[in-house]
């Protein structure tokens, strides 16, 4: 029990100690602030001591602003880009292209909007290069220039099977000419801009980038309305997006330089996103027969057709006697007087199966053939059959006539 009374004892003697320490530690750290308070002032103005403020110089005046560090600068920034460049070069020559229909409801004229790429002038006028689904139908075109201001336009040809139409305006106030690029160069990936006046808005050209999806993509074209492909268009596939008015506008490569014209948009969900431009090689030719012709001079046989498949099967033997193995062709729905046809005794219901070698399947193969591979005046032989008799004629191309 001895052993724990003089443990607690010592405990006890210990804390008191402690305590007493505790005050004269507090009462020396006030008496030598209060020393230091005292004695700070003294010291300065011996000059025994410094505080930094100033250093010599004269005070600030109360409420003055203090004077900017001398390494911090006012920074300005400059947003330019190679596409903003583009933009700038680029835009003043993609204009609207403004169809005005027959007066409508009330009295007033319909209105539907595109757009055009100014490409060239000479003599006096400016050419611009379109859609034809943009001027289709028009009783009259202006074409809205990049101050809003709207002149009128002549329309110097158009062609449905490539959807391209030449337009023509004075000069005088058209300052920018797009140059055109070879789309034959171009690789999938590459940057792409696509230059449009949607909407029909005026002072505000608009501006989408993207790159280049496909080449020599094929796209079914129904001229007419029939439900039959008459066409198969090469087209550019870019995901640049082609707003509702860019039909005529510019695709540029990021040289500036126009290499499709914008054509259409599937507007199918499952596609958003997938936009189409007539590239330049298969664009030019048909300006330059635009301009020079107000057509494209295209050879011709000199018939009517359709395709086979678009008959009913019952005819195939009992109105055309085709013999069972035949299974596609193009059939003669008439002749044109005075043609090649006529001249090398092609008749109604000859259904053609091949020229110069090449099956034609349906009108598509035909027409392709003639308007790729044939040129007006060439001979080629075409084989066909005539009540159950296969037979081959010599026939000279002849330019394309509207019969």
């Amino acid at each position: 029990m001895g052993y724990y009374d003089d443990h607690i004892r010592e405990e006890r003697s210990t804390r008191r100690n402690k305590k007493g320490s505790i005050l004269p530690a507090f009462f020396g750290g006030v008496i030598g602030a209060i020393v230091m308070l005292i004695a700070m002032p003294l010291m300065s103005n011996f000059g025994w001591i410094s505080f930094g403020l100033n250093d010599g110089e004269p005070p600030e005046e109360i409420g003055a602003s203090p004077s900017q560090p001398s390494d911090l600068q006012s920074v300005s920034y400059s947003i330019e880009t190679d596409i903003t460049n583009i933009v700038d070069e680029v835009s003043d020559a993609v204009v609207g292209v403004v169809n005005i229909q027959q007066a409508g409801f009330l009295g007033m004229p319909g209105e539907g909007t595109g757009s055009g790429v100014v490409y060239k002038i000479a003599d006096d006028h400016a050419f611009i290069v379109t859609n034809q689904h943009v001027i289709n139908g028009a009783s009259a075109i202006e074409v809205s220039l990049a101050d809003g201001s709207r002149i009128e336009a002549e329309l110097v040809g158009e062609d449905v099977l490539t959807d391209l139409a030449v337009l023509r305006i004075d000069s005088d106030e058209v300052q920018t000419v797009a140059e055109f690029g070879d789309s034959n160069t171009l690789r999938v990936g590459e940057p792409a801009i696509a230059i449009g006046n949607p909407l029909g808005l005026e002072f505000a050209s608009s501006v989408t980038s993207g790159i280049i999806s496909g080449t020599e993509r094929s796209i079914p074209i129904d001229t007419n309305g029939d439900g039959e492909i008459d066409w198969h268009a090469e087209v550019l596939q870019t995901d640049a997006a082609i707003n509702p008015g860019n039909s005529g506008g510019a695709l540029l490569n990021m040289e500036g330089q126009v290499i499709g014209i914008n054509s259409m948009k599937i507007a199918q969900s499952s596609v958003e996103g997938i936009g189409f431009a007539i590239p330049t090689a298969i664009a030019l030719p048909i300006i330059d027969d635009l301009e020079r012709f107000s057509e494209v001079r295209r050879p011709q046989l000199g018939v009517g057709i359709i395709s086979l498949n678009q008959i009913q099967s019952y005819h195939w033997q009992e109105t055309l006697n085709l013999p069972n193995d035949v299974r596609g062709g193009v059939v003669v729905t008439s002749v044109a007087s005075m043609s090649a046809a006529e001249q090398a005794n092609m008749q109604e219901y000859d259904v053609i199966v091949d020229i110069n070698g090449t099956e034609m399947n349906d009108s598509h193969d035909l027409r392709k053939f003639l308007y790729t591979e044939a040129d007006i005046g060439d001979e080629v032989e075409v084989t066909f059959y005539r009540d159950g008799n296969r037979e081959t004629v010599t026939i000279t191309l002849q330019e394309q006539q509207s019969y």
